[in-house]
């Protein structure tokens, strides 16, 4: 590390698309100090916008498979020390591996270097069964980190029962482009409901468009709009094409950012059921809810993991228990029938977020405990 406290940063991502994931792309694009990216793999395989690692493919995988067995080993061990050698030769300070999984898997490549690891937890990885099981319980993890970071305060408590010692942990939420996520005005705005994420068992989007069907009967000129794409986006799709909802829901698959903002800016609420899968899997802190508030929209939602930490019931918006769909469409009832009680949520939900949850501030607090991690001497 330089004399003026500068570090040198890496990242490291199990996805192919270090882009496609909101958090982590501000985490490269913001960050101070960054220098090498790796993707591709719990035990990354690539460099961003540079070269494999470790080939799959052609004459080069022979090679490595070669290479591999000469030095007495497996191809994932001669990854390990491909990896360890590049933080050496990049002079890396800290590495900030983005999922649980991920800092698993590059303990051994930092001790290797001498690198501090920081492991940032985003959502299944602290909570599904069966991936906690299949590391251990994060024993080796957490014996190793120099930091653990967590994103909501229900998942705190998880990595505090799984074993993560206290003075390691940290709690940092997400943060929001305030810039980008304007505020509309719901209070003018027809009652029109959006949910944005996945279509995955603990998004729920069945139990959604349940309680959106409750409400038609109540309200039918209501409308719901659901944003993205997954496993069950086909059985949604089915439904609302074979029933009543058929003229009152869209689902459009996939948008970019800025066509969110624009969607939102136009809604009267935000919606999302969230829930704990029966694998265990659940949210970290949602996201699209804090973009949902920083576009002035209250957001009706479930008491599911960080949603409670950042809207507070009745204040930023109306909150239920997880599979209460009568709660839920209760709650959209009434903010379709009061235009100007979505109005003073939403303005509050904005304020809120431009307070305490802006991506600057959340970047700038991972900083720090990534400049902690490289200047701790225990590390």
């Amino acid at each position: 590390m330089s004399a003026n406290n500068d570090i040198r940063i890496a990242i490291a991502t199990p996805s192919a698309n270090a882009w496609s994931e909101t958090f982590i792309a501000a985490h490269i694009k913001r960050l101070q100090g960054v220098r090498v990216v790796l993707v591709d793999g719990d035990l990354p395989n690539r460099v961003l916008d540079g070269p494999m690692l470790l080939h799959r493919h052609g004459p080069r995988r022979i090679l490595d498979h070669v290479q591999a067995r000469l030095m007495g080993g497996n191809t994932q061990d001669l990854l390990r020390k491909r990896i360890a050698a590049l933080l050496r030769r990049e002079r890396i300070d800290v590495l900030l591996a983005e999922y649980g999984i991920c800092a698993d898997a590059l303990v051994d490549p930092c001790a290797r270097a001498g690198v501090p690891l920081v492991a940032h937890f985003h959502g299944y990885d602290a909570h599904k069964t069966s991936k906690i099981v299949e590391m251990g319980h994060y024993r080796r993890l957490f014996a190793h980190a120099a930091a653990v970071v967590a994103v909501s305060r229900a998942m705190e408590r998880q990595l505090l029962a799984l074993g993560a010692p206290r003075e390691k942990l940290f709690y940092n939420c997400y943060g929001v482009d305030v810039d980008l996520f304007t505020a509309g005005d719901p209070g003018k705005a027809p009652p029109h409901f959006v949910a944005v994420g996945r279509f995955v068992e603990k998004k729920a989007p069945d139990l959604t468009l349940t309680a959106f069907g409750i409400l038609l009967a109540r309200f039918p000129d209501a409308r719901l709009t659901m944003v993205g794409q997954g496993p069950l986006w086909e059985a949604c799709n089915a439904r609302v094409q074979t029933s009543a909802l058929r003229d009152r829901v869209s689902l459009p698959g996939v948008m970019s950012a800025a066509e969110i903002a624009e969607l939102l800016r136009g809604a009267r609420a935000f919606v999302q059921h969230s829930v704990r899968a029966a694998s265990g899997d659940s949210e970290g802190t949602p996201l699209a809810v804090l973009e949902a508030m920083a576009s002035g929209l209250p957001v009706i939602a479930t008491r599911h993991a960080g949603i409670p930490d950042v809207v507070v019931h009745g204040e930023h918006g109306l909150l239920c228990p997880e599979f209460d769909v009568a709660g839920m469409a209760a709650n959209m009832e009434q903010l379709a029938s009061d235009a100007g009680l979505a109005g003073r949520m939403g303005k509050a939900a904005r304020e809120h977020v431009e307070r305490n949850y802006r991506v600057e501030d959340s970047v700038a607090a991972l900083q720090v405990i990534l400049q902690r991690a490289a200047s701790d001497p225990r590390t």
